[in-house]
């Protein structure tokens, strides 16, 4: 191929591939919000599909007929309120656990010799190869009164009843923080692993104990990676269906737990696609603050 044919085509090859992702968000995001935004304003009906189009003729025109019932019910009905409060309230809590969890993790494989640390990385995504169903319904097993974790309690002699673990918030959290540990670990080991080592020595140097250092030095300069950790934990927990409904039991209302039973049980798909479009506009707003932490980041890189 000869320079002036490359010259003429790459342009429009470079569009192509810049394109793609955007092409996976209009198909994969925009498109299904579209229609899930349509629903929330349908009225609930009887047949297939269970909501009427949002476009009806009325004495020979055509008329829009918006319903805003769905999202006043949202707000009338405790339910619903209770469901958001709870899920983020446990979406917290649980980015909170793994934060303490991950961060030690990741600071100690930072610290490793290369070779090792290759290793321990890929024992912390090793299980994130397995299914998910999976993995929660493995703790099914260690938290039932009968499983592992009881009959461990039980031998070394700290109990002396089975603990009743399984179906609580307890084991929702349980179930929450170990799925999601390696999104936490993740982005807090790509930070921490391009630390300079020399600004501890010289905090050394100075006097600075070693708590002091990690206060002053290490933990500002974790600042974005513990901002992104807290973002791909809280914001996909938020809307967890599996782990609350498979170990949380019915005291862990979460917001996924209403959508499907507002979606399959009481088949009224205008109210659970509101539920869906406000839990949506919620996570906005997390979102929005990441962009700007991110964008504070650059800026002060770059001047």
């Amino acid at each position: 191929m000869s320079a002036a044919v490359r010259k003429r085509w790459m342009p429009g090859l470079r569009d192509a591939v810049v394109g793609v992702p955007y092409l996976w968000l209009l198909l994969f995001f925009a498109v299904p919000f579209v229609i899930i935004l349509m629903i929330s304003f349908a009225h609930t009906q009887v047949g297939s599909p269970p909501y009427t189009w949002l476009l009806q003729y009325v004495d020979g025109a055509l008329a829009l007929k918006l319903n805003l019932e769905n999202y006043l019910q949202l707000v009338r009905d405790q339910q619903y309120v209770l469901a958001y409060v709870s899920s983020f309230k446990i979406a917290a809590i649980s980015t909170v656990l793994t934060l303490l969890i991950g961060y030690p993790m990741a600071y100690a494989i930072a610290r490793m010799k290369p070779s090792t640390r290759n290793i321990m990385m890929m024992l912390v995504v090793l299980p994130s190869w397995t299914s998910f169903l999976i993995r929660v319904y493995a703790w099914i097993g260690i938290l039932d009164r009968n499983g592992l974790l009881n009959q461990l309690l039980l031998k070394i002699g700290l109990i002396d009843q089975p603990l009743q673990i399984l179906y609580t918030p307890t084991a929702a959290y349980i179930g929450i923080v170990y799925c999601y540990l390696p999104f936490m670990v993740l982005p807090l080991y790509a930070n921490l692993v391009k630390h300079d080592q020399r600004l501890l020595e010289a905090a050394y140097d100075l006097g600075a104990k070693p708590w002091e250092a990690f206060l002053r030095i290490t933990l500002p300069l974790s600042r974005a990676g513990i901002i992104a950790g807290c973002m791909l934990v809280m914001i996909p927990a938020v809307g967890e269906f599996v782990i609350p409904e498979m170990l949380g039991g019915p005291d862990t209302l979460m917001i996924g737990r209403v959508l499907w039973g507002e979606f399959f049980n009481n088949r009224n798909w205008p109210v659970a696609s509101a539920v869906a479009v406000v839990m949506l506009l919620l996570l906005l707003v997390p979102i929005f603050l990441f962009n700007r932490s991110q964008q504070r980041v650059l800026e002060g890189k770059q001047a």
